[in-house]
């Protein structure tokens, strides 16, 4: 009985072609194959081998023939493009032996596939988790594709993409940008290269947002990255660990956990496309929360917490007066001591429940009327108490209060809203507000902290006056 080597010759260069499969060729009988793959071994073939060349989707042919001949002592090479066990004929002739009941014996020799060789011509786009997706839906639903392709996305996979188009499927890949798009930054790197390895190669870098589906053909072969994929010097980088080092050298375990937390909440959000001040809020909210609706719930006004941190750093803002002592609590010491500022609140100042008696009012409210006698001009922060809130509103609009800013997260079900709804017209005064019935003094003292660290924003670094 003779045997059946299915050999993978590499993506269409002979100098991918691996030693082990040449040494097959020029032993080969017999070799049976794709009539266009002959060009990339007829320099290897010995003299007197049998080849047998077939069109496009005769696999099952060439496998009965490979039985065929093998099955009359002879060794035969069937030979595949890339890895003839992805996508290639290895599963099919495995799967003939056991239909066929036959005796002879498979081998299976690796060959470089076209997303590894398409990989290295666009730099290091695969360096952590892969998956490989084909959009030919001859052989399977589009159903079962659609389902892998949302998969790979959700997973943040980096994604090879397979027969991506032809003139009869002009749509799968239009629809798996869509889907990428629900879970990707349409910033994520996407590489792909026509005919790798051939002389006809195209190399291409794009992003997931400018990729044209109609540049490719089915000679391409996509490679989407993952959250962590970059760009540099038009080259396609994943980096190996799932977080590529950003300068973390000499981070505290407590900080490096901070910053790992950080990270990943960024790697889950549904929207990437945002301004770096408000997702800098959005990271420590959600970060105190372990809530992913702060997405849809947190406002800020455009570019309130840089514009709040710029004054900081120029002296201008030197005190936060918040309503309760727990958000005071909450507020970094070390990044106060850097930064030369003071948290107060007036809740346990003995003149604060002097005046809520005489006046009738909540302690909350008079500490607000303290702090704005003495410090009109404060960044104001509110994690609890809806009425200290609307207090302040009511002074700004007396002309009493001018606060640089204003942290708007108190927590409830009686005027929690209203109060938020009072602040809003404020247009000149930098606001971020928890909008509807949450939010909580960690929610209040995290976003002081937010503004505290926003030079820490860019190297999402956080936890530096941990």
């Amino acid at each position: 009985m003779g045997k059946i080597i299915v050999a993978g010759i590499g993506p269409g260069s002979k100098e991918d072609i691996t030693p082990a499969v040449l040494e097959a060729v020029r032993a080969a009988d017999a070799i049976v194959g794709y009539k266009y793959y002959f060009q990339f071994i007829d320099s290897y073939v010995s003299p007197g081998c049998e080849c047998i060349d077939t069109g496009m989707k005769k696999e099952r042919e060439r496998a009965e023939q490979a039985f065929e001949l093998a099955e009359q002592d002879k060794t035969v090479v069937v030979i595949s493009s890339g890895d003839a066990g992805i996508y290639g004929m290895t599963p099919l002739i495995y799967e003939m032996k056991r239909e066929r009941g036959s005796d002879v014996e498979i081998e299976s020799l690796p060959g470089i596939s076209a997303f590894q060789k398409a990989a290295s011509l666009l730099g290091a786009p695969i360096g952590h988790d892969l998956c490989i997706i084909s959009l030919s839906d001859l052989m399977t639903p589009w159903e079962v594709i659609e389902r892998r392709i949302k998969a790979a996305a959700v997973g943040d996979f980096v994604t090879a993409i397979y027969n991506p188009k032809s003139n009869g499927r002009y749509w799968q890949l239009y629809r798996l940008v869509e889907l990428f798009l629900q879970q990707r930054s349409a910033d994520t790197p996407v590489g792909y290269v026509r005919q790798a390895g051939r002389n006809e190669q195209e190399i291409k870098v794009t992003t997931l947002g400018e990729f044209d589906p109609e540049q490719v053909d089915m000679f391409t072969v996509i490679l989407i990255g993952n959250s962590q994929s970059y760009i540099s010097n038009g080259k396609v980088i994943t980096p190996r660990g799932y977080y590529r080092e950003r300068g973390d050298e000499g981070v505290k375990p407590g900080q490096q956990i901070m910053i790992e937390s950080f990270r990943t909440i960024e790697s889950e959000l549904r929207n990437k496309d945002i301004p770096l001040d408000h997702k800098w809020a959005l990271l420590h909210a959600i970060h105190t929360t372990a809530d992913f609706e702060m997405e849809r719930i947190l406002y800020t006004d455009d570019h309130a917490v840089e514009a709040l941190y710029n004054r900081v750093l120029k002296g201008e803002i030197k005190t936060i007066v918040t309503d309760v002592t727990m958000v005071t609590s909450g507020i970094r010491k070390g990044a106060l001591a850097r930064l030369g500022m003071e948290a107060k609140c007036y809740l346990s100042d003995p003149r604060v429940a002097e005046m809520a008696a005489a006046q009738g009012i909540t302690r909350t409210q008079a500490g607000i009327r303290l702090a704005v006698e003495e410090h009109p001009d404060a960044l104001f922060a509110f994690g609890n108490a809806p009425t200290a809130l609307m207090e302040l509103c009511d002074l700004i609009r007396k002309g009493k209060a001018h606060p640089a800013g204003i942290i708007a997260a108190p927590v409830g079900f009686v005027h929690v809203r209203e109060s938020k709804h009072m602040v809003k017209p404020f247009k000149g005064i930098p606001k971020i507000i928890v909008e509807g019935r949450k939010g909580g003094s960690n929610l209040a003292a995290t976003l002081c902290n937010a503004i505290l660290t926003f030079d820490d924003a860019e190297q999402l670094k956080p936890g530096r006056d941990l």
